[in-house]
């Protein structure tokens, strides 16, 4: 049932405007009779609902969303361009429980842009074009406070993400001491650190410190020990890379490719597959043989190779 109740416009005349409207709601379980507000018509009207249709109702915020058509009126038509649904399975009035995932980032910046109002100074400076509005520390805190009480209260549940920073020696004095700072909260991720430096200098001062990071710093972490590949590890990370580029390595070439990435490295041995595949292609091959990697091994060589090179014939080189 869908049934809109009319009543005399406010305004006078002899326009009438809808009052109230009447739905009735069908389960297997059994039927409800509802009287709905205006606002929700109108929604009904955009959803299209006909009688016959299964529509989801949210009642907190009056949503309205048409599922299909009831499987029951499958054969009113030959052709029809419908979806049919079967009919909801329990009870009219269902409960549901929504979990929603929100970042602390996603709290800073809607509080930080909040929206206006509906008069017609606020919808025009919306139309325009949104300042750009600084999250400040004092924001921070009382988004902080908010949460902290919604954890407390139970309507909230922390997950603390992860915050992976590569290459951190490149990170200055200023961004460890924000670092620093940042890893005291309760609200702080858990930051995962890599580098491949050992006693470097720390960016934007004088001092050196093990792999470029501030020695205060460095005493709240735990260092993950780390080994070098070995030969038979390597082999199964190049089998594995050249199947994501699709391109066809025997065994053979495989394990010379191990020995390169042992004497050089890893990262060299990668980037010869591609032109070693060229060098096949261009042989009138599909698949790569030891004789390919061999030519380019001799055409590109690895940065240690070639830093040797210029210390040897530095002479000869504008510096």
């Amino acid at each position: 049932e869908l049934s809109p109740e009319e009543t005399e416009s406010v305004t006078g005349g002899y326009g009438k405007s809808i009052s109230h409207v009447i739905i009735g709601l069908k389960t297997v379980k059994g039927t409800k009779q509802l009287k709905l507000d205006p606002t929700i018509y109108d929604a009904l009207i955009k959803e299209k609902v006909a009688v016959g249709d299964v529509i989801y109702i949210e009642a907190n915020s009056g949503a309205v969303k048409r599922v299909g058509r009831s499987d029951a009126f499958a054969t009113e038509f030959d052709l029809e361009a419908e979806e049919y649904v079967p009919l909801p399975k329990g009870e009219v009035h269902k409960k549901k429980e929504i979990v929603q995932d929100v970042t602390l980032h996603d709290l800073d910046a809607a509080n930080a842009r909040p929206q206006g109002g509906q008069d017609i100074l606020s919808l025009m400076s919306q139309m325009m074009k949104p300042r750009k509005t600084e999250i400040t520390d004092k924001l921070r805190q009382e988004i902080n406070k908010v949460v902290n009480r919604y954890i407390d209260e139970g309507v909230a549940e922390l997950v603390p993400g992860v915050l992976f920073i590569d290459e951190v020696h490149m990170l200055d004095m200023e961004c460890f001491s924000y670092l620093n700072r940042a890893l005291e909260s309760s609200l702080s991720p858990i930051v995962i650190f890599a580098t491949n430096r050992g006693i470097c200098n720390v960016r934007g001062t004088d001092m050196n410190s093990p792999h470029g990071i501030p020695v205060d710093l460095l005493d709240r972490l735990v260092i993950i020990r780390t080994q070098i590949y070995g030969p038979s590890e390597m082999i199964q990370i190049l089998a594995i890379r050249a199947q994501v580029e699709e391109l066809v390595v025997d065994e053979e070439s495989l394990a010379l490719l191990g020995e390169i990435g042992q004497s050089t490295s890893l990262r060299h041995a990668v980037q010869l597959l591609s032109p070693a595949s060229i060098v096949a292609k261009m042989n009138g091959r599909d698949s790569i043989c030891k004789a390919d990697l061999e030519e380019v091994s001799k055409l590109y060589i690895d940065a240690k190779s070639s830093a040797k090179i210029l210390q040897e014939q530095q002479e000869k080189y504008i510096s």
